[in-house]
């Protein structure tokens, strides 16, 4: 595997030897064979402290893929919600008959408004304005337009029917029986790698960086959970070779791996994940989501593979362009190689 996926390693290196990224904790595997590396530091100022095997990362939305999706999942698969039923059904204070959760779990929702000192709201008023003050647009349905509201929505639906927040279903229902102990939305300040040092919150470390996941928290299901490289994979072979240890059914996972979307055609979204296609000559569908604070997964079904990449692409600036263009290449390459 070393030779295999040659250029793929040398890329993620070259973040860290170009400061990129100050670190990166990543995993690419084939079945049962694994490449696995943690190199660089976990955070550069205003102390310098090595990178450790182990530590918890920001996922920021990988929360969607990882935490929201799947209890979602277990709620359609029960038959208690529906893809086409109006979120109105659930959510009654939004002012919009034709919107459904098939548009906020494919992001073709056409959500848009503007909530004034949005991240300066208490937790109530911030909820209140999401739910009263942004709008259905009049691109419902017509493209793909990715936001974190309707995520927010999604996991206000399972709250509303399940009485509980998102976050502490996603704990009870999905990672506790995977094993995932090493992930959660309340993680210890030292277990994890710091994020940007912003004005008004210092630096970042242990608690969410996304705004809205600040003020949300457990009411947010667009981003909040912190994971480590090991947890990650034991999830990502559990999706691909299990369907997560039976909580869900092979039926339930294919509708990640297959447009969801209510347009025509092929619009490369499928149940919150992001559609590629491999370098085969079936070119068969492979999930992929990324996370703002440099975070990313890829996996393949069909292949038993993955790549799982962690960094903390924001600190102590979220101001990295270079970050975007390297994640990019290193993606294709892998796509690339993987196959080979």
């Amino acid at each position: 595997m070393q030779k295999k996926y040659a250029r793929t390693q040398q890329l993620l290196a070259e973040m860290v030897t170009k400061k990129v990224v100050p670190g990166v904790s990543y995993a690419i595997f084939d079945g049962s064979k694994t490449l696995r590396k943690v190199m660089g530091m976990a955070e550069v100022t205003p102390q310098s402290i090595p990178l450790r095997d182990g530590m918890q990362y920001d996922l920021a939305s990988l929360t969607k893929v990882v935490g929201t999706v799947p209890v979602i999942a277990l709620l359609l698969q029960a038959g208690v919600l529906h893809l086409d039923d109006p979120v109105r059904k659930y959510l009654p204070e939004i002012n919009n008959a034709a919107v459904k959760v098939r548009h906020l779990i494919t992001h073709t929702a056409a959500i848009e408004g503007y909530i004034p000192h949005r991240n300066e709201l208490p937790a109530d008023q911030l909820l209140d304005g999401l739910l009263r003050m942004e709008q259905i647009g009049p691109n419902l349905g017509k493209n793909i337009l990715y936001t974190d509201i309707g995520f927010i929505y999604l996991g206000l639906i399972a709250e509303r029917i399940w009485g509980q927040t998102i976050q502490v279903l996603s704990q009870r229902h999905i990672f506790q029986p995977l094993g995932m102990t090493r992930t959660t939305y309340t993680p210890h300040w030292q277990d994890c790698v710091p994020t940007e040092i912003q004005k008004q919150r210092g630096l970042i470390r242990g608690s969410v960086h996304d705004p809205k996941g600040f003020i949300l928290q457990r009411h947010c299901g667009s981003a909040g959970l912190f994971s480590t490289l090991d947890d990650l994979l034991k999830y990502s072979h559990a999706l691909l070779e299990t369907n997560l240890d039976g909580i869900l059914t092979d039926q339930t996972i294919s509708l990640m791996f297959h447009d969801q979307t209510p347009l025509i055609g092929n619009h490369n979204r499928g149940l919150g994940w992001k559609l590629l296609h491999a370098h085969t000559a079936d070119h068969h569908t492979v999930i992929s989501h990324t996370g703002f604070t440099g975070t990313w997964l890829i996996l393949d079904r069909q292949d038993d593979q993955g790549m799982i990449v962690l960094s903390n692409r924001v600190h102590p600036s979220a101001n990295n362009d270079d970050y975007l263009n390297y994640r990019g290449l290193i993606m294709a390459t892998y796509l690339d190689e993987k196959n080979r």
